[in-house]
């Protein structure tokens, strides 16, 4: 408990003859604006980073600080993006699941295992395993959250600059206070998720 993610699941593949397992995570599930974006990571056996962990447990500049190791250390990176119509479209949950199946596609390196933070990928023809909290758990589920968090971050800060007043790049999309107060004053922004009941609120003011 509490010592951070380490190989040991990853082990457990590689004992019986699966090398190449990736860990899969998403950022961005939480926001009421912006993309959800997932990473898969998959790294060549007994490679560790010192530092990596829950993207959440890290300091943004931590994250900035692995996201080059990480990429030069794996064997493969693949990232998936879903915008902020195809959540409104598809809801939140299915959103994040296609951006996971789109960072499994876009991987170079074909895995054959995959180790997922939290929950099944539904229809997923690779071989996977759930691990609840396995962002804390599983490193390679760990350097995935930081691939996705860095690249939604980064994502954000360009937002902001292509709308201008929202503060997209200090609270990247989610509820804060000012972000709510800068949403009823400017009313929502493109890549508000209109599905989501802050913004759907805003709309519905306008319509009276």
């Amino acid at each position: 408990m509490g010592r951070g993610p380490d190989l040991r699941h990853e082990r457990k593949l590689w004992r019986v003859g699966i090398e190449a397992v990736a860990g899969v995570d998403e950022a961005g599930v939480g926001p009421m604006a912006g993309p959800v974006v997932a990473a898969a990571a998959l790294f060549p056996s007994e490679v560790f980073i010192k530092g990596v962990n829950d993207s959440k447990k890290l300091t943004a500049e931590q994250r900035e600080r692995l996201f080059e190791p990480i990429m030069e250390k794996a064997l493969s990176v693949g990232v998936g993006v879903v915008d902020a119509d195809d959540v409104d479209r598809l809801n939140i949950y299915w959103a994040a699941m296609l951006a996971m199946r789109r960072a499994l596609d876009a991987m170079a390196h074909r895995p054959a295992h995959v180790l997922v933070d939290g929950r099944t990928i539904p229809g997923l023809i690779l071989p996977q395993t759930r691990i609840v909290g396995g962002d804390r758990k599983s490193f390679c589920i760990a350097a995935a959250s930081i691939v996705a968090k860095v690249t939604r971050d980064r994502m954000m800060a360009e937002y902001d600059e292509r709308f201008p007043g929202y503060g997209f790049a200090a609270h990247k999309g989610y509820c804060t206070p000012e972000h709510l107060e800068t949403l009823q004053r400017l009313g929502p922004s493109p890549i508000h998720r209109r599905s989501f009941s802050p913004v759907a609120a805003v709309l519905q003011m306008k319509l009276l």
